[in-house]
């Protein structure tokens, strides 16, 4: 589990094709301290294990389905990704809860920029939109996020300096593509209402 406080901006430094698949090496200093195979790194949101690891650097291996679903397809060497490690067992929950498990893509539609912050507007998947309320949280590329205004095809956030200067966010233009997962509560709660709206009533003794 992740919490989607990102760690590391991290880089893409090789991208091999693999026919069915791709292996990424991506350099990141913080995230490859203490690393071992079999690990999982979070890039850009997506729940990655970790194949092979040296200085600095570690290797995963991105099956067609992940590059499908996910933004990963679009990486190439240069790209910058946004790096986390799983939270360990009793650490903070600083942001909210994150399985690395993407729900869908939308785009950076447009960024208007203020004094303090900046509010970005993305595209939101129509299948997405029943899970996204405003003041609620949402992952983009890996970062948590609160939603700031929730519509019936997109949603915006609010970022403050920090999200700007040390995530990939602060380098999306319009039509750059972002990973989505949405609150995975409210997937269960919906999940968990349509049974009960299914089962049969009691009848009234």
């Amino acid at each position: 589990m992740f919490t989607g406080i990102v760690e590391e901006l991290g880089e893409v430094t090789a991208v091999e094709n693999l026919g069915d698949a791709s292996r990424f090496r991506l350099r990141g200093p913080v995230v490859t301290e203490g690393a071992k195979h079999g690990d999982s790194i979070a890039v850009n949101g997506v729940c990655l294990t970790v194949v092979d690891h040296g200085e600095q650097e570690f290797t995963a291996d991105v099956m067609a389905e992940t590059l499908n679903r996910s933004s990963l397809g679009a990486l190439r060497p240069g790209s910058r990704v946004n790096l986390e490690r799983p939270m360990a067992l009793g650490g903070r929950l600083g942001g909210h809860i994150v399985q690395g498990h993407v729900d869908g893509t939308g785009r950076i539609v447009e960024r208007e920029a203020s004094e303090n912050w900046e509010i970005v507007k993305v595209s939101l998947p129509a299948e997405l939109t029943r899970y996204v309320v405003e003041k609620g949280s949402i992952t983009v590329d890996g970062v948590s996020l609160t939603v700031v205004d929730a519509g019936p095809d997109y949603f915006t956030v609010s970022l403050i300096p920090t999200t700007l200067s040390l995530t990939t966010l602060g380098h999306k233009e319009p039509g750059d593509p972002v990973n989505l997962e949405v609150d995975v509560i409210a997937k269960y709660v919906e999940r968990l209402l349509g049974h009960r709206a299914q089962e049969p009533e009691e009848p009234v003794k």
